[in-house]
């Protein structure tokens, strides 16, 4: 578990690494906009000259950078329950689930997680952790699937998720690659409709009299336009590049996780309900269920099927899109079952 803790320790810590280089190289691509508002600033700043500068490149990196993990994973957050139509339920909806969370979270000295069902047949179920908090979601199916000792034991598995804190480096890790993917459009979200495409065109126009800071030519001439036109499409076509460079070792951090962070919530649940084989049956029903997804998803799945008790999501056709970047890599259900029987030996020994 120590090693594990490391591990995640390790992966948060280059994740908010490549954030950092995300938003600072957002800014260098920015500069020639923001030259205007930087030097006004700067020339009030009691530092003077290049101080000055570096001042306002801190005062603009530090905000930005909290803001943009806070927003990674809160969009990220709701964009999974979205994507699986999921829905915060309460106590009185779904009375024997919260009964077992809440007891299940006890023994495991956590604060209750809220709870979202998902309205899909397919059995599944899996864990979203926010800087305020975290999310247990759960299918239909599973509830449907899955009772007693078996549904407690794939609960135990996801408040595992949250306890070892790897449901929120997850959570912020599925973010860049999903964006990369299309799966993500921040904008298109928040500003259904045409009024993105009326706020492209402010934001454009503002770029275009900004420009006339950087730009040696007469303010709205034909040299002038070409010029930012040229400009505005290199940094377009450098935001792209760069986009992709940096999701790159967030799609290797992930994965190289993704293995260690499942067979120890497997541990962690079978020592917290002191029951492996029940984890155990668990899997060998969910794994081998006539309305699982045919396809096996392993080698080629993203955004919230990675997060999941088992790889194949909430979907029940296959994948058919053209573009997937592997974000995470389940291991087998076999493997994990040998590992629990191990653990189901070990437990049987210490109580001799």
């Amino acid at each position: 578990m120590r090693t594990l803790t490391r591990r995640i320790l390790r992966t948060l810590l280059l994740l908010l690494a490549i954030d950092v280089a995300v938003v600072a190289t957002a800014a260098v691509l920015l500069t020639p906009w923001l030259a205007p508002v930087r030097d006004a600033v700067a020339a009030r700043l009691p530092f003077g000259g290049a101080s000055a500068r570096i001042a306002w490149w801190v005062a603009i990196l530090i905000p930005a950078l909290v803001a943009f993990v806070w927003a990674q994973l809160r969009y990220t957050r709701a964009q999974t329950m979205a994507e699986v139509d999921a829905r915060v339920v309460g106590p009185e909806e779904y009375p024997d689930l919260h009964e077992r969370v809440q007891r299940l979270a006890q023994l495991a000295d956590l604060t209750p997680p809220q709870i979202a069902v998902a309205d899909a047949d397919v059995p599944n179920s899996f864990a979203l952790g926010t800087l305020g908090g975290a999310t247990v979601v759960v299918s239909e199916g599973l509830l449907s699937t899955l009772a007693g000792e078996e549904l407690d034991a794939v609960l135990a598995h996801e408040l595992m998720h949250i306890a070892n804190r790897d449901a929120t480096v997850m959570t912020l890790a599925s973010f860049l690659p999903s964006l990369t993917n299309g799966e993500y459009d921040p904008l298109a979200d928040l500003l259904p409709g045409g009024s993105r495409y009326a706020l492209g065109l402010v934001a454009l126009g503002l770029a275009y009299v900004c420009s006339a800071r950087v730009l040696d030519a007469p303010f709205g001439s034909l040299s002038f336009t070409l010029g930012f036109l040229f400009l505005f499409a290199v940094t377009v076509l450098f935001g792209g590049v760069a986009l992709g460079v940096f999701t790159a070792p967030v799609v290797v951090l992930g994965r190289s996780l993704s293995r260690a962070r499942e067979f120890a919530a497997d541990r962690s649940a079978a020592q917290l309900t002191g029951d492996p084989t029940a984890l155990v049956a668990a899997l060998e029903t969910l794994d081998g269920d006539d309305d699982r997804p045919a396809a096996d998803k392993r080698a080629a799945y993203a955004g919230v099927r990675g997060l999941c008790f088992l790889p194949h999501g909430f979907d029940t056709a296959a994948s058919t899109d053209s573009l997937s970047i592997e974000t995470r890599s389940h291991p087998a259900t076999a493997e994990r079952i040998e590992r629990l029987q191990s653990v189901e030996r070990s437990l049987e020994t210490a109580s001799v």
